[in-house]
C-alpha cells in the first residue's frame, strides 16, 4: 500500500494558509490569507513598542520590542497587526522591508532589524578635509546600512 500525499496546510514563507479540494469552511482560511497579505504588503509601521498600545485602529501595524509583553508576549522583533479585534503576527525574514512612519524611514530585516542611523555634517575649521572624508565615509556606511549600496 503507498503512502498517502501529505499536503502542508501553510505556504512556506510567511505561513498563508492553504486551501484543499472539498475543504470546510474556506472562507475563514481565505480570509486568514487575505489578513496576511493586507499586514504584509507595503507594510508600513507606526512605530515599536514592548506592549500593545491601548487605542489601537483596524489594520495598524506595529514593531514589537525586545521586551514584549501583554498580547505580544513572546513575538519580538515580530511584525503585530491589529485586524478584525485581535493581533496577527508575522515573523520577519531576512529582506523585508516596513516604512517607519514616525521616523519616515525604511527598515530593513538581515537578522535584525536595522536602519541608516544620522550623518554628521561637517562642521569646518582647519581639518576641512579630513572632517569631508570623515562624512564621506559615514554617508557611505549609511547607504550600506539602509540596504542602498551593497557591503563589500
Amino acid at each position: 500500500m503507498t503512502s498517502p500525499i501529505e499536503f502542508t496546510s501553510r505556504s512556506p514563507r510567511f505561513g498563508l494558509p492553504l486551501l484543499y479540494p472539498g475543504q470546510a469552511q474556506k472562507e475563514f482560511f481565505i480570509n486568514e490569507a487575505v489578513s496576511f497579505t493586507d499586514l504584509l504588503l507595503h507594510a508600513a509601521i507606526e512605530g515599536e513598542e514592548n506592549e500593545p498600545p491601548v487605542n489601537v485602529s483596524e489594520g495598524e501595524c506595529w514593531l514589537v520590542g525586545a521586551a514584549a509583553s501583554g498580547a505580544w508576549a513572546g513575538h519580538e522583533g515580530q511584525l503585530a497587526s491589529y485586524q478584525a479585534g485581535t493581533w496577527l503576527f508575522v515573523p520577519p525574514r531576512d529582506g523585508m522591508r516596513v516604512l517607519d512612519r514616525p521616523n519616515k524611514q525604511d527598515r530593513v530585516f538581515r537578522g535584525e532589524w536595522q536602519r541608516a542611523k544620522p550623518i554628521d555634517a561637517p562642521a569646518g575649521g582647519t581639518m576641512v578635509d579630513a572632517e569631508a572624508r570623515a562624512a564621506i565615509a559615514q554617508l557611505i556606511a549609511a547607504l550600506i546600512a539602509g540596504g542602498i549600496l551593497p557591503s563589500n
